[in-house]
């Protein structure tokens, strides 16, 4: 359902791509697009709450040209980084099932095997966390998922996957309410780009 706001405007309503850096060394991995977001402009996290928080973190952290990431017309380019997220539709109730994800999985493979560079995965929120997890055993890394327990600035190491570095999701619930602040992300990002090699 559209928002009065966003009235006049033909949505995408269809799967949104990854974006970023094709020589990236870091994975940024989110939920799923939002639906008066991404889903509306196309672009991953462009156009809503959770970008206004993300991308000026990720140019305080020099993995973005600038900090407005509202338009996908604006020019942003990003450094060493790739945007992409554990399910590629607007899923109902802004949760996706689990068959959901594992429909969407061959796409995060995709993602993968076209970025050979990849050193380290953040994920945003438990819901990427366990997507990560899931993508590694389905392609035969065992991974024993109780030993990696999701939580903000957790790091995880898997034999035969990269490195897993867990933050609260950047959306508005989570940042209106403090329960993830500005300096909380940037210390994330400050490992990541530390694992990434960046």
């Amino acid at each position: 359902m559209k928002r009065r706001a966003y009235a006049g405007h033909a949505y995408w309503a269809r799967p949104v791509p990854g974006f970023g850096d094709p020589a990236a060394t870091l994975l940024l991995l989110g939920l799923a697009p939002g639906a008066h977001g991404s889903n509306r402009t196309g672009r991953m996290f462009t156009g809503d709450a959770s970008g206004a928080f993300l991308f000026p973190a990720l140019h305080r952290a020099g993995l973005a040209s600038h900090a407005d990431g509202s338009d996908p017309d604006d020019g942003l380019r990003l450094r060493g980084l790739w945007i992409t997220a554990a399910a590629r539709c607007v899923p109902p109730g802004n949760r996706p099932r689990r068959d959901e994800l594992a429909n969407c999985r061959r796409w995060l493979l995709h993602d993968l095997a076209h970025l050979p560079r990849l050193r380290a995965v953040v994920a945003l929120g438990r819901i990427a966390h366990e997507s990560y997890l899931d993508l590694l055993r389905a392609t035969g890394t065992p991974v024993v998922k109780a030993h990696h327990a999701f939580a903000h600035g957790a790091e995880h190491r898997v034999e035969g996957g990269l490195p897993l570095l867990d933050a609260y999701h950047v959306s508005f619930q989570n940042t209106n309410t403090g329960r993830l602040t500005a300096p909380m992300f940037d210390a994330v990002l400050t490992r990541a780009k530390e694992l990434a090699g960046l």
